[in-house]
Parts: C-alpha cells; structure tokens; sequence
C-alpha cells in the first residue's frame, strides 16, 4: 500500500525541508566538530511547533498526526542527526508520556513549556548495568512521608545536560520485578540530582550523552508519573513511540546519504564517463533506492496504526529494526562510492556514517526488535 499524503502533511514536509536545509543543515558540519549543543536551533524548532507537534494544543503543542512528525523528523535528520535525536526523545519519549500519563497540574507545569519548546526534557531508563533488560535497573525510589527519596544512576541520557526536566524511572517494590518500576519527574536543580559523565561519541556528536547521579534525590509523591508501579509501562509505551522516531532518523540519514552519493557519481569520471555510467554502479544505486523506499513504507504503516488508535509495537520494531540497518548499509554504499573521498572529512558521507552507527543500538537494539517482533506474532491471532 502507498501512502498518499494529505495537503497539510505535504506543507508541513515542505516548511520544515526548507528550515532544515537552509537553518539546520549550515552549522551541522561544525557542531559536528565542536560538539556545540543545538540550542538555537531547538529555539526556532520550537517557534515552528516541531518540539511537541502530537500534544495537543491547549498544552502548547500542535496536535499533528504521526505521519506529519515522521515526515518533519526525517527532514531534521537529513540534515542534522544530532538535532533530530534531542527532537524524537522531546516528543516521542518525553512528551507523549506526560501528555497520556500525567495529571492536568503536571501537564500544565511542566508538558506546556516542553511542548511549545521553551525546555528540553530527558528520560532516563538506562543504567551501567540494565540496558536491554530495564527490570535489572538498581535505582530505588524508597517511600519516605510524602516523598520518595531516589538513589541510583542513568546512563547514556540524551539531552541530560541541557534538559531542564528528567523523567526517571525506579524501583519502588522489587519484589514486583516490572510491576514495581515507578516514574518520576525530577526538574534540574532538585538537590541530590546531578549531572554525571558526558560521553564522547563516534557520532550524533552534538547531542550531549550522560550520566544522571541521584544521590538521597527526595522526590514529592506528587511529582510520581502515573501510579506506583507504572514506570515499566510508561517506558514501553514511550519505546514503542521512540522506535518509529529512531526509524525516521534513520530515513533521513539514510536519504542524505543518498543524495550525496548520486550528486558524487555524476560528476566522478573513471575511465573516461562519469562513474554513473557503470553498470557496478548503477546497479548499487538501483539497490540503494530500493532500501530506503521499503523503509519509508514500514515508517508509514506503523505511524498510521499510531494514528488510527491500533496496536503498533510490532509494526514500530518492525520499522525500527530494517530501517536502522538499512541506514547503516547505505551510509557504508555511500562511502564506497565516494572512493578515498569517502573516508575523509571533506565529505559528508562519513558523518551520515558515524551519526547511523548507533541507530541498530538505541530505543532497543536489532536483537531486542526480534525478540519483540517474535513475541508479539506468536502470541499474536494476526498475520504476519
């Protein structure tokens, strides 16, 4: 089935190609090397309504379709992996858990400036020791009176550093494995939070990964996400969301690749005729494309099982599982078709290659999408 695109999906895929490529895509190169945090960028995203474009707007976002987000998202990757990475986690893991698990005086405190990008917020899931398996994790979250006091660490957290709200998932009952994972929301400056190590990264170099300490953090009851309990749910149910945002990014990356390869290939002259004349060539192009239309067909069905209301988990692993890999061998294609020019930092094939390396590994690895994948077809009454 091919997805056709509504008039103001087109006008938002438009609007944001044009910031993108003429805002976004002039400074990635450098940030790329200085590891510079996109600030000015979210600051205009957030003027556009890309920062919490599935919220509804009476909490500041712009109550947009999956389908419109994916197209923006994609756009923001082709030109920027880094600010397309701060802008998934905003909305795919950050916002749309408060938006279906918060109350209204939590939505209002702390969804409103989120959504409208007036602040980043970060989810931290992720432990040095429970990564894949989230029931592992070792953060605590002790009940004390009317708070909880947290101890623990995070690890690999994007955006921990410049986000001003984290949302922190802990054990409140071990005894209760998944069940008794909580979620809190902890703004920056709450005592006893700190930010920890700041990764330095192969890729998606300006988007900052670290450590979040939580040393005797005291948390009011208040500020729990959802009920006690819930934390295991409300970080699902944020993967399932984050995967077919991982799964853009990687389209985008993927289409930037692209592009640059084929500009490449014409202008190369071996042999005396561009290098895109070459049957060895063009067959690689003919693959390419291939790849990254069968991608961008699986992102769309499982946006709009999204937008429908529908059970997506396989469809969005599904997505997120070819997509990543697919952006992987095209960025590897990319390269092998520039020659040596591939390997230098003169082109920038060889960033689109670093920033995708890591798409196979985050929101769930390429393993665990199998293991989802498998699970829900074998439980599952529908077809494959």
């Amino acid at each position: 089935m091919l997805f056709k695109l509504t008039d103001e999906q087109l006008m938002i895929q438009n609007m944001v190609r044009e910031f993108s490529r003429k805002v976004v895509a002039a400074t990635a190169a450098e940030r790329d090397k200085t590891k510079e945090f996109p600030a000015d960028n979210f600051k205009q995203m957030g003027e556009l309504g890309l920062m919490g474009m599935m919220i509804p707007e009476e909490y500041g976002g712009e109550a947009a379709d999956t389908i419109s987000y994916v197209l923006a998202l994609s756009e923001i990757a082709y030109s920027c992996a880094s600010t397309s990475v701060v802008m998934s986690v905003q909305n795919s893991i950050v916002c749309e858990s408060f938006n279906k698990f918060g109350t209204e005086e939590q939505k209002k405190e702390f969804l409103v400036p989120l959504a409208s990008g007036e602040i980043i917020g970060a989810f931290g899931l992720t432990e040095p020791d429970a990564g894949s398996d989230p029931v592992s994790q070792e953060t605590t979250a002790i009940k004390d009176g009317d708070d909880y006091v947290i101890n623990g660490t995070k690890r690999f957290i994007t955006s921990g550093l410049h986000s001003k709200v984290c949302l922190v998932t802990a054990k409140t009952d071990e005894s209760q494995k998944h069940k008794g994972i909580s979620c809190f929301i902890i703004p920056k400056g709450t005592p006893g939070l700190e930010v920890g190590h700041m990764e330095d990264k192969m890729g998606l170099r300006a988007s900052d990964t670290t450590d979040l300490i939580l040393e005797n953090c005291r948390v009011p009851a208040a500020n729990m996400l959802g009920k006690e309990g819930d934390g295991f749910k409300i970080a699902m149910s944020g993967l399932d969301s984050g995967r077919i945002g991982i799964a853009a990014q990687s389209y985008g990356v993927a289409m930037a690749a692209f592009d640059a390869a084929v500009k490449y290939i014409k202008k190369r002259k071996q042999f005396g005729m561009a290098i895109s004349k070459h049957q060895a060539i063009r067959f690689q192009v003919a693959d390419m494309a291939t790849q990254i239309e069968a991608a961008k067909q699986l992102i769309f069905s499982a946006a709009s099982l999204k937008d429908r209301g529908e059970n997506y988990t396989r469809e969005a692993s599904i997505a997120k599982l070819f997509a990543s890999e697919m952006v992987n061998d095209i960025t590897a294609r990319a390269i092998q078709m520039h020659g040596g020019y591939g390997f230098t930092k003169d082109y920038p094939v060889e960033r689109f290659y670093r920033d995708a390396r890591v798409f196979t590994i985050y929101e769930g690895t390429s393993e665990i999408q199998r293991i989802v994948i498998s699970n829900q077809i074998l439980r599952d009454k529908r077809k494959p």
